[in-house]
């Protein structure tokens, strides 16, 4: 029976991508999904668009498709649509609807999750910074001056979205409400605003299928009666998590909303990896009940530029690497891994049916670098201050990410400690340009001990923007750059030069031949050969320090020394025939930067699972 469920469940959805147009209907009766009537097991895969470079949106969903799943899920991130209020964009790469319609084009049905939080280990939870420059404004929560920001977004999202809802002829067949808010709070008054807001903007239809998504023990704090509740757990916790379920909503329908099927890493740890015989037989437990299952992530991909997130649990900071493989069935770049084929075999057991051909992927290579950098100081390239008699964070200053580097002058004295309040989130402190020590969020470090100087001298505290926490209360407070106060032997200084350095006019900089050391900008050339298409590559970031490098003015992302990412994947549709630029920003570069192409993803060891 449950090979038929499923086996009709493939059917409908590649029926209504045939006939794209005709309205459906998506529905729960009986203690089931129902689409057009029909049973319907959902096999759904998470992978965000973001993530995935625009011109392989349709591989990946081909390979969805190859490795048998019928939906593909995605959460809708607000701060790359609205990076200032008012200010939209969905062009390019943040074609929200286009990755939608070829989702639909290629025989897949789309979950949509929309939030506005949507954690993801996403910059912020996926939230505009500019909503903490209000310091009074609350997230996730009834206040009325988010709820108001909420209402402005949804309803610019629906104008690109709506049309494409299953009511519509299009493929999406349901939407989530909020997402895990049971682990955040119990307000069930806001999750009705928020139930609300999707349907007065027309994001969602009166009849479109709204649930929520909460773990198995959350799912009181954060449902809502009258809608479906999924639960999201990882490897092991099926049985129990279910049981839970069936427990709290005998009536159904039953859905692990994520299943995670790898896990993400943070700077400074190991790679993390799952056992893919284990997964995959849970895995086909869970169908084999007649379970539907969203994995995440099917493909995790990258979070490109500025955009990972950060965990916290308000005293402890843990950023994430650049890479989100998340040991995913398609790695990093994008190729299936034995995990696909397990997954593969699985759902071919359980519905009896041969799933479409694995369409063939391209090798990554190698192109040459010249060693010979061009290079630009940081001290060199300051643009214009703000004077303040106060510190100021990034958010103050209509900033969203990079870095902050504040300056004031010192008279000649002793020394002393240096403390600063409210570091978010690396800092770099110098006397006279010359480095005299790190702080790190990380590790709680507030202070360092400052030598004595003989004459006047210039304090400088350059700050990185490591990733705001996307994840806990902790996401009301993430403003970066310095939060609280910076004293000197108990000493407040009260004049400082502000330079707000986004890193978004890499043609601003002057570059020269001559060396430079200490935080400074590199710009090297790599050639890619005509004739032929363009491969995916790998920047091998083993000789770098800490920074951020970008690919002809487009931002990669973050490199640490720490690891465990000791590579940024670098897609070959975004390289140019012939010359192509890479600018790295190095906190503490070297007269001798180097940088060279891989063509394979380096997270450094593994421990065992």
């Amino acid at each position: 029976m449950k090979r038929i469920l499923v086996s009709v469940a493939l059917m409908l959805a590649s029926a209504i991508a045939a006939s794209s147009q005709a309205p459906h209907t998506f529905t729960v009766g009986n203690g089931q999904f129902l689409l057009d009537g029909h049973s319907y097991q959902i096999l759904s895969g998470e992978m965000h668009y973001p993530r995935v470079p625009r011109a392989y949106w349709r591989d990946r969903f081909r390979k969805a498709r190859a490795m048998g799943l019928n939906t593909i899920t995605t959460y809708v991130f607000w701060n790359i649509h609205e990076p200032r209020p008012g200010v939209y964009d969905f062009s390019g790469q943040n074609d929200v609807a286009e990755y939608i319609r070829e989702a639909q084009r290629e025989g897949l049905n789309v979950i949509l999750r929309p939030g506005p939080y949507v954690c993801a280990e996403w910059e912020l939870g996926g939230y505009p910074s500019w909503l903490l420059k209000d310091r009074s404004l609350v997230l996730r929560s009834s206040d009325p001056k988010y709820i108001a920001a909420m209402n402005e977004w949804f309803t610019r999202l629906a104008r690109e979205v709506s049309p494409l809802l299953i009511q519509n002829g299009g493929p999406i067949i349901a939407i989530q409400i909020e997402n895990e808010y049971g682990s955040f709070g119990h307000d069930h008054d806001y999750m009705r605003a928020v139930e609300s807001a999707l349907l007065k903007s027309g994001l969602a239809a009166p009849d479109t299928l709204l649930y929520t998504a909460d773990g198995a023990d959350q799912v009181p704090n954060g449902s809502l009666p009258n809608r479906p509740a999924v639960i999201n757990f990882g490897t092991g916790d099926a049985k129990n998590s279910f049981a839970t379920l069936k427990n709290l909503r005998p009536e159904g329908p039953f859905m692990s909303g994520e299943y995670w099927a790898g896990w993400f890493d943070h700077w400074g740890e190991h790679h993390h990896t799952t056992d893919v015989a284990r997964n995959a037989a849970e895995y086909e437990w869970m169908l084999r009940q007649g379970y539907s299952v969203s994995m995440y992530m099917f493909h995790g991909g990258t979070s490109f530029g500025w955009m990972n997130g950060a965990n916290s649990n308000g005293k402890n900071y843990e950023p994430d690497t650049t890479s989100y493989d998340y040991d995913a069935p398609l790695n990093e770049s994008g190729q299936p891994t034995p995990k696909f084929t397990a997954f593969r075999d699985a759902i071919a057991r359980v519905t009896g049916k041969t799933p479409p051909d694995i369409p063939s992927s391209s090798p990554a290579g190698t192109y040459p670098i010249d060693p010979h950098a061009e290079s630009a100081s940081l001290w060199s390239n300051l643009p214009k201050p703000v004077e303040s008699d106060k510190l100021l964070t990034m958010e103050d200053l209509d900033q969203s990410y990079g870095y902050i580097l504040y300056r004031t002058q010192l008279a000649a004295g002793p020394g002393g400690e240096i403390v600063i309040d409210g570091l978010h989130d690396y800092a770099q402190i110098y006397i006279n340009r010359k480095l005299i020590g790190t702080l790190d969020r990380r590790r709680d470090q507030t202070h360092l001990t400052m030598p004595a100087v003989s004459a006047p001298a210039t304090l400088d505290i350059l700050v990185e923007n490591s990733g705001r926490v996307n994840f806990t209360k902790v996401i009301r407070t993430e403003q970066k750059g310095i939060l609280g106060s910076m004293t000197l032997g108990g000493y407040q200084p009260q004049q400082w030069q502000i330079y707000s350095l986004p890193m978004t006019n890499l043609a601003a900089l002057h570059f020269t031949a001559d060396p430079c050391e200490g935080p400074c900008f590199y710009r090297f050339t790599m050639k890619t050969p005509g004739g032929q298409p363009l491969a995916d590559t790998f920047l091998n970031t083993h000789a770098l320090s800490k920074g951020t490098a970008f690919l002809n003015a487009q931002p990669l992302g973050r490199f640490w020394s720490v690891g465990p990412e000791f590579t940024l994947y670098t897609p070959g549709p975004w390289l140019h025939l012939g010359v192509n630029e890479i600018v790295v920003f190095d906190l503490q570069g070297k007269a001798s930067e180097a940088l060279t192409t891989v063509d394979h993803a380096d997270y450094g060891p593994s421990p065992s699972h």
